[in-house]
């Protein structure tokens, strides 16, 4: 049976389009995203607002999902890598999941044929 991976962006808003795009590219169609809050490292900075400090601890990203199966996941990481790496704090990270199963809700299909294109 063919390895059903779930792959986890998360990096900075900006480079949403971009990324998206590159995945598209490769034959990744389908993805979530979602507004996140975090920190790293770098454990977030300070901003001055109306005179007075203020700590800004959970720095925006964004969460970018992605199930696939045909698509080599070492393809994906590559080019999650060259667009969102700028070499700063706050690039982000990519997590890979192995996938038990899928079910397509509106069909029934299991597995791989859950997740791949209906119009191949």
């Amino acid at each position: 049976m063919v390895a059903i991976k779930k792959v986890v962006i998360v990096t900075r808003p900006s480079k949403l389009d971009e990324l998206k795009a590159a995945l598209n590219a490769i034959g990744v169609m389908g993805i979530t995203v979602s507004q996140v809050f975090g920190c790293g490292t770098q454990k977030g900075h300070v901003e001055v607002y109306r005179g007075k400090e203020y700590n800004v601890n959970l720095l925006p990203h964004i969460k970018v999902e992605t199930v696939i199966c045909e698509i080599p996941v070492d393809d994906v990481i590559d080019v999650a890598m060259r667009v969102c790496q700028t070499g700063e704090p706050g690039d982000g990270k990519i997590f890979v999941f192995n996938v038990e199963d899928a079910v397509r809700i509106r069909t029934g299909d299991r597995g791989p044929a859950a997740i791949m294109d209906e119009h191949e």
